[in-house]
């Protein structure tokens, strides 16, 4: 255990440094200077570091030792970037960042023991839903960017889905441990249909979310982590080709039948005939990726500004401007690192569920990680999701230091067992 956390206090470190270094880098690019306050930033951020750190060793000390530093340091990347973008969101990035990471260890707090979690499936599958449904009630959804994903309730607004996606992970995770059984005979023929109800709800509430909310990330991310987890659970890559095809289907009913669908795919297929009306977004992101090139223009050099919403959707366009394909690559190793030791941890763990839940919760950080990048980089069309722990924004931090949360008490526990055998 001391190994472990020895570890992570050299990568923690590192992160802190690489993170303080891009933040120099980005002053001297753009003004010439050193930033005024890089001596506070540095120190505030390595206290906020360390308090995690030790926070960690505490309510945690046999976990994996790579989560939280790859974590902050995609945060650090994305704070970095977000204050080259526009300083006042990077002030709110900061505390948002310091909720989050009051959230991760107000979870380990909470969470002592995640096999808990089960006893309240339909809790969570009720919680889950409405949070996901929540943007579609009159007078608090708000349509931002032609996709109504956000509530405002007095002053604050947030995207309910960054927390119904840890919700439903739990009740797939809970509901599949016990008809996983009768989910993997497919002898069973019809009988097994009345045990489909789960896959069948998944399927309409991502139809319902991809039509009413126009949001096409959301819709395919909630509904591949039910599939995936229905898969792990059973072994059964009929499952896989099932849920492709509903799946499939019901984008084609949609395709059809409302405007908005059909627009984001002809976007998709030719944004060059439209680069100045709805095409322009997905066009600012190929030149940005293009003048990149292999190193990048470096920090603080590029044009990021000529992007639209470039803090949230394309923050991955504007690191591979500023940053080349190295930069994008070490992105990607970053988030390949996280969804390895997420199956690892998936993997060790003693009980069902959490064997479960590990897999669904590094699920929703590499589908959704491949959304947004795929999206940016034209293997789908670009959505509104955005990417972990780099994205600006309130609710997808808070989200994901939760989900980070679970995962490493998942590890602790499994780490715990495995010493006890030992």
């Amino acid at each position: 255990m001391t190994s472990r956390r020895a570890t992570e206090f050299g990568l923690v470190l590192l992160a802190a440094l690489l993170t303080a270094a891009a933040y120099t880098l980005v002053s001297l690019g753009t003004t010439a200077s050193l930033p005024a306050n890089v001596g506070p930033f540095f120190v505030i951020q390595l206290g906020l570091l360390a308090t995690t750190h030790v926070g960690l060793r505490r309510l945690a000390p046999a976990a994996d030792p790579i989560l939280l530093p790859v974590a902050l340091l995609l945060n650090g990347v994305g704070y970095v970037f977000v204050a080259r973008l526009d300083p006042d969101l990077a002030a709110l990035q900061a505390t948002w960042t310091a909720v989050g990471v009051a959230a991760f260890l107000g979870t380990l707090v909470a969470v002592r023991r995640v096999a808990d979690l089960e006893r309240y499936r339909y809790l969570f599958m009720l919680a889950g839903l409405g949070l996901l449904l929540l943007p579609l009630v009159p007078g608090i959804g708000r349509n931002i960017n032609g996709a109504r994903i956000w509530v405002k309730l007095g002053p604050a607004s947030f995207q309910p889905g960054e927390f119904a996606k840890i919700a439903l992970a739990v009740f797939f995770a809970s509901y599949l441990v016990e008809r996983r059984e009768v989910l993997g005979d497919l002898r069973l023929g019809l009988r097994q249909l009345r045990y489909m109800g789960p896959l069948l709800l998944a399927w309409g509430v991502s139809i319902v979310v991809m039509v009413a909310e126009r949001d096409l990330g959301s819709s395919l991310l909630f509904f591949a982590l039910f599939v995936i987890m229905l898969w792990v659970a059973t072994g059964r890559a009929l499952y896989l080709g099932m849920g492709g095809l509903m799946f499939g289907a019901g984008a084609v009913a949609a395709l059809t039948m409302f405007s908005h669908v059909k627009q984001r795919i002809v976007v998709w297929l030719d944004p060059w005939s439209r680069a100045a009306t709805s095409g322009f977004q997905v066009v600012q992101a190929q030149f940005a990726l293009a003048a990149g090139g292999l190193a990048g223009a470096g920090l603080g050099l590029g044009s990021p500004q000529k992007m639209p919403a470039a803090e949230t959707d394309l923050i991955f366009a504007v690191i591979g401007e500023e940053l080349g394909l190295l930069g994008t690559t070490a992105v990607l190793v970053a988030f390949v690192l996280m969804v390895g030791a997420g199956l690892r941890i998936a993997l060790k763990a003693t009980r069902p569920f959490e064997q479960l839940l590990a897999a669904g919760l590094t699920t929703i950080l590499g589908v959704q990680a491949c959304i947004i990048i795929g999206g940016v980089t034209r293997l789908v069309p670009l959505t509104g999701v955005t990417l972990p722990f780099v994205s600006y924004g309130g609710s997808s931090l808070l989200g994901s230091y939760v989900l980070l949360a679970l995962l490493i008490r998942i590890s602790d526990t499994a780490n715990r067992v495995e010493a006890e055998v030992r």
